[in-house]
């Protein structure tokens, strides 16, 4: 028998990742359906909101594991297992189809003036807005992520009007060269209008909370949409952080957001989860999230890693301002490809997509059978 008490709940992240599957039959699972094996699970276990003795549990270990817990919480952890390794659907973005079985690239086209990081490069032309997002396309970016309204601290709300008088012209530019596009938006009617100017996807940095109409706005779509996790409510998208396990809190969240958006007639495979790096969040909490990533993939959703030129970066290099955060946003990148995030959300494309290039010759070559 095991010494985990039957009333605690059990957290399954992935860890302890090899070079390749050959000759380790029953000792690797698959992650995801991509291009990592990992060989344990770090089994969290939490009791009464408390973190027990961590286990480290090798899969050839894991029935063994199981046949100890209490049936429901083999029957828990049987389904989390099943999620993290399922294949995750692709995602429909119109007549384009965007595979989640290697990490892709969402270029951030922010219409803003007051952005944290771009702020008003494009806020006044909408073809000089438009022939960024078809740069970054050329670049390689799967997706361009298009928003009119900043989310940076102290930011003032944007009326719909405004947003939309931003957004619109941009995005029915670059839908009509094909481009796949995605409406950063947290209101309904930015969002019914973007999806009928040929945007495929919405990512709602509420998670469909702020506006009472986005749930349904979604549902009917029937379009994939990138919930982000905040602790605050509508408009508190940066309240001051407060966490006893921000991993777990963050994962129970979105559990519970997952089952709302269910009920609705959303499916899980066209959900996507980004945790809000940077969002109510203090240095130790975003770095618990992002050394944790891999625990989301018993979510059963697609990953969303938003972490470009955020202040972490500054706070880890001396307080480098934001247009000297290259470095530290392609090192992020590359460690949520490590983890198998699937959606990389990145101001500097080229920079990114090479960083990619390398990290996915690198599994390929450890993918390759020595004869």
């Amino acid at each position: 028998m095991t010494d985990i008490p039957s009333s605690a709940r059990l957290y399954f992240r992935p860890t302890g990742f090899v070079d390749a599957p050959f000759d380790l039959d029953g000792q690797v699972l698959r992650l995801a359906g991509g291009m990592l094996w990992f060989s344990a699970f770090d089994v969290i276990v939490v009791d009464g909101g408390q973190r027990l003795a961590p286990r480290l549990v090798t899969v050839a270990a894991l029935d063994n594991f199981l046949e100890a817990l209490s049936d429901d919480q083999a029957e828990d952890a049987r389904r989390s297992i099943e999620r993290v390794t399922a294949s995750r659907e692709p995602l429909q973005l119109g007549e384009r189809i965007l595979r989640m079985d290697e990490p892709r690239i969402a270029g951030i086209l922010n219409v803003t003036p007051d952005s944290f990081s771009d702020g008003g490069k494009h806020s006044e032309d909408p073809q000089a807005a438009a022939d960024a997002g078809f740069a970054m396309s050329a670049q390689g970016a799967a997706m361009i992520d298009v928003g009119g309204e900043s989310t940076r601290p102290g930011a003032a709300d944007v009326w719909e009007g405004d947003e939309l008088e931003r957004v619109l012209p941009v995005v029915e530019r670059l839908a009509a060269s094909g481009v796949a596009l995605s409406i950063d938006t947290r209101k309904a009617s930015v969002m019914e209008a973007a999806l009928a100017a040929g945007a495929a996807i919405v990512n709602d940095v509420s998670a469909l909370r702020f506006d009472d109409r986005a749930l349904g706005v979604v549902a009917d779509a029937g379009c994939p949409v990138i919930i982000m996790h905040h602790a605050g409510k509508g408009h508190e998208l940066h309240a001051d952080p407060n966490y006893r396990d921000p991993l777990i809190e963050v994962y129970d969240w979105f559990e519970d957001r997952i089952s709302d958006l269910e009920d609705a007639g959303i499916g899980r495979d066209r959900i996507v989860v980004d945790p809000g790096i940077g969002f109510g969040k203090a240095l130790q909490h975003n770095l618990a999230l992002i050394n944790g990533l891999s625990l989301f993939h018993a979510l059963g959703c697609a990953i969303m890693l938003g972490a470009s030129r955020k202040r972490l970066i500054g706070a880890l290099s001396n307080e480098a301002p934001v247009e000297q955060r290259l470095g530290g946003s392609v090192a992020l990148t590359v460690l949520g490809a490590n983890q198998g995030v699937q959606l990389l959300r990145v101001h500097d494309v080229p920079e990114s997509l090479q960083a990619l290039h390398i990290w996915r010759g690198m599994r390929d070559a450890a993918l390759m059978p020595i004869s």
